[in-house]
């Protein structure tokens, strides 16, 4: 039987007896009570009946003696009355008691009063002479009386001994009860004590050192079935959590192992030092007896270690098997050793790490995965040493590749303007002669010479311009109005936009910036020249300028060819040609947004595109914002007062 029903039997029963006590108690013992009391009052009615039967025959005879001696009819009437009397009375005494010996003297007593009034009183009362002694009858029936008074006595106290058993056994069944009720409570509080309160104690212990981190300790099982049910599955938790921390341990040891390796090789210095680090680590960590490292560090050379010191090296012929298996995977062989290939393609030589454990042969799943785990933290070390080398090799390359360009540069510009201002020199001399002496083929051939010169001029120009040592050089700044250098280089090109029958609109507030000119000019321009030269004839260039308190845009609008979007993000880059430019063999080096870019970005600002293929491209240049000169401003003013 499970506690809970113990318990629950044991309080049923304790309630059951309880209600028991209190039905004896308050019910028979009230209905006991209550017996006993209505006796003991007929008990008393009948003594008193018994002592009124006694005084009414008194007051009878001595009424009757009177009449008898005076012949006075007064005398009869106390006799009339007794007489009714007392044969109430004698009814009175059987209703009030019904004990044997009562029963027997009522009747004697009923029949010495009917003779007395029979045998002496009802003859002389009506006027005759008694046929019998009435001395000698009412002697009989005072004894009588005197009998049925000891009777009485004797049933009352017989009645009083009886009620004073029944209350002892009442009391009795009482204590019974309560004896019942304490034992049956006494069996619950130790069955809950034994089968509940210790095992609990035992089990609130058991887990406060769990707490505490004893996680070896258990609970004996104990008590009832539930609580053992319960305390059972504690152990199998503490079980548990003791079987995941263990494995938790063993995974933070496993990437502890790992992250000290990792970081050994990080951390590259002698890489003698390192290799020996490395060997004592695992070796440590696996309880090895020996371990043998061999691996070839990228720009640092092989790196070659025994552990413990005084360790022997490998065969030759060994070592060529440990370098030819699968990267990073381990394989046991007979008497205790483990070894793995580390690397072994072109990213990463292949190299090797051995293992001795002759004590204990048998290498787990977890101790393989660790080795495992080990070795790709080497070859990726060496993967990124590898990578570290190949971009510096690269960056170097590059150096001097940039250093070449700028050489090339330098030299091609110089080699070339001297040549190219000779041409121009006497080519413009030439033209600036009488020209009736050149054909009109001459002619075209000379203007031909001239804008090609001019135009390689121009090229030349630009690559001296991107080639500066320090792209930021200084700007030589002054407060001007950059709608106005908008206005300048919109005159500059009205020839060319008109020979392309374009409409050039231009939309140019006053917009005060710091910047240089000359540099803000060409900007502008080439801005503008390119607008011109991808618009095909017939279409547009748009020129608005905003400003505001903090920056100055300028925006140049045209309805050209367009750029794609895969062409955007290199169009800054010196020498960069769309893909569509290029196509419709368009002419130009490539650099002039490459200028723009250097020439805004001296002059602390943005500029951004937005392009459709076949609808045209905007260039927007933003620069910081100055304020206008003084002069400027009084100006201003005063012509809206006159003009006021």
């Amino acid at each position: 039987m499970s506690v809970q029903r113990r318990l629950n039997v044991g309080s049923l029963a304790m309630l059951g007896l309880f209600m028991v006590l209190l039905l004896v108690q308050f019910g028979f013992g009230t209905l006991l009570r209550a017996e006993q009391d209505s006796e003991a009052a007929g008990s008393t009615r009948a003594e008193i009946a018994n002592d009124h039967v006694m005084q009414e025959m008194t007051d009878a005879e001595i009424g009757v003696r009177g009449y008898r001696l005076t012949g006075d009819a007064s005398f009869l009437g106390p006799y009339e009355k007794s007489r009714a009397a007392v044969m109430k009375a004698l009814d009175e005494i059987s209703a009030g008691n019904s004990g044997s010996r009562v029963a027997a003297l009522i009747g004697r007593q009923r029949e010495a009063v009917q003779a007395w009034l029979d045998g002496y009183a009802v003859p002389i009362a009506t006027g005759k002479e008694p046929p019998a002694d009435g001395e000698q009858l009412f002697t009989e029936l005072r004894r009588i009386n005197t009998a049925m008074d000891e009777a009485l006595a004797a049933d009352r106290t017989d009645m009083l001994a009886a009620a004073a058993g029944d209350r002892r056994e009442m009391t009795m069944l009482a204590a019974l009860l309560v004896v019942a009720i304490l034992a049956i409570g006494y069996s619950v509080a130790r069955t809950g004590r034994r089968q509940l309160l210790v095992p609990l104690g035992d089990l609130a212990v058991t887990i406060r050192r769990l707490a505490s981190g004893d996680r070896s300790i258990r609970a004996e099982p104990a008590g009832s079935t539930e609580l053992r049910t319960v305390i059972e599955a504690l152990n199998d938790l503490a079980a548990q959590t003791e079987t995941l921390l263990v494995a938790e341990h063993a995974r933070a040891a496993r990437a502890g192992l790992r992250q000290a390796v990792a970081a050994e090789m990080q951390e590259l210095g002698d890489i003698d030092h390192t290799a020996r680090r490395i060997t004592e680590l695992v070796g440590i960590a696996v309880g090895a007896t020996a371990v043998h490292c061999e691996l070839v560090v990228p720009g640092r050379g092989e790196m070659r270690s025994g552990w413990p010191d005084g360790t022997p090296d490998l065969p030759a012929e060994r070592t060529v098997e440990l370098l030819t298996g699968q990267s990073c995977t381990p394989r046991c062989g007979s008497g205790g050793n483990v070894w793995m290939t580390v690397g072994g393609d072109a990213e990463c030589i292949p190299g090797y790490l051995h293992l001795d454990r002759p004590g204990n042969p048998v290498w787990t799943d977890a101790e393989q995965r660790l080795l495992a785990g080990v070795g790709r933290e080497i070859e990726r070390a060496l993967r990124q040493l590898n990578l570290q080398n190949n971009q510096a090799r690269l960056i170097t390359e590059l150096r001097m590749l940039d250093q070449r360009k700028d050489v090339f540069i330098q030299t091609v510009t110089h080699e070339l303007r001297t040549p190219l201002t000779s041409i121009l020199g006497y080519t413009e001399m030439i033209a600036d002669e009488d020209g009736a002496a050149l054909t009109s083929v001459q002619q075209r051939a000379l203007n031909a010479i001239l804008r090609n010169a001019h135009r390689l001029h121009d090229t030349i120009g630009d690559l001296i311009l991107l080639d500066r040592p320090d792209n930021g050089a200084a700007v030589t700044a002054e407060t001007l109005d950059l709608g106005t250098v908008a206005v300048t280089v919109r005159h500059e090109l009205d020839n060319a936009a008109r020979a392309k029958n374009l409409t050039v609109t231009f939309d140019a507030d006053e917009g005060w910036v710091r910047g240089d000119r000359t540099q803000l000019q060409r900007a502008l321009r080439k801005l503008l020249e390119n607008a011109i030269k991808f618009t095909p004839s017939g279409g547009s260039v748009t020129c608005r300028m905003a400003a505001d308190a903090r920056t100055v845009a300028i925006s140049v609008t045209d309805t050209g060819i367009g750029i794609p979007a895969e062409d955007v993000p290199g169009l800054f880059t010196p020498f960069h040609r769309a893909g569509n430019a290029m196509d419709q063999a368009v002419q130009g080096p490539g650099l002039g947004l490459a200028i723009v870019r250097d020439i805004v970005r001296d002059h602390g600002g943005t500029i951004a595109v937005q392009s459709v293929v076949g609808r045209g491209t905007t260039f927007t240049l933003t620069l910081p914002a100055a304020p206008a000169p003084a002069k400027t401003v009084a100006l201003t003013a005063g012509v809206l007062t006159s003009s006021g």
